[in-house]
């Protein structure tokens, strides 16, 4: 399945009082869902409100980082080195120039390289290493 067909289901989904959809096109299949409800209270909140927690990856970002983030295109499991034996792309304080892979975000078992659209510094790793990621989410902050 393309990552544009996917890209735009999580935008129908995020555009719809839908909490998940599931696609199925041949052997393939994709299923996204948003929101997790953990208490009962979480049920009295607005349909919309797992949409408008999902930015506020720049409130977790330090004053002192003010730089720009690289943001996850996709869902999927965020990784920081091209194999386990081998040394991560980018470290803190590592300096990157446009179109460097910073990262890989692997979704259906396709590893997906994310480049940077920034030349800068690295000021921080905003996930850790094969931790899940939401789309839009931050990954990198570079200044």
């Amino acid at each position: 399945m393309d990552i544009r067909k996917i890209k735009k289901l999580i935008e129908m989904l995020q555009d719809s009082d839908l909490t998940e959809i599931e696609v199925k096109e041949g052997e393939e299949s994709v299923r996204i869902a948003r929101g997790k409800t953990l208490s009962n209270e979480s049920h009295s909140q607005p349909t919309i409100a797992p949409v408008i927690s999902l930015p506020p990856d720049k409130a977790s970002i330090s004053p002192e980082e003010t730089g720009t983030s690289i943001k996850s295109p996709i869902v999927g499991t965020f990784y920081r080195k091209p194999a386990p034996d081998q040394p991560p792309f980018v470290e803190v304080g590592s300096i990157v120039n446009v179109g460097d892979v910073v990262c890989i975000v692997e979704a259906m078992k396709m590893m997906n390289e994310i480049k940077s659209e920034f030349a800068g510094k690295v000021l921080s790793i905003n996930i850790e290493d094969g931790e899940p990621v939401e789309f839009d989410q931050s990954l990198i902050v570079i200044n």
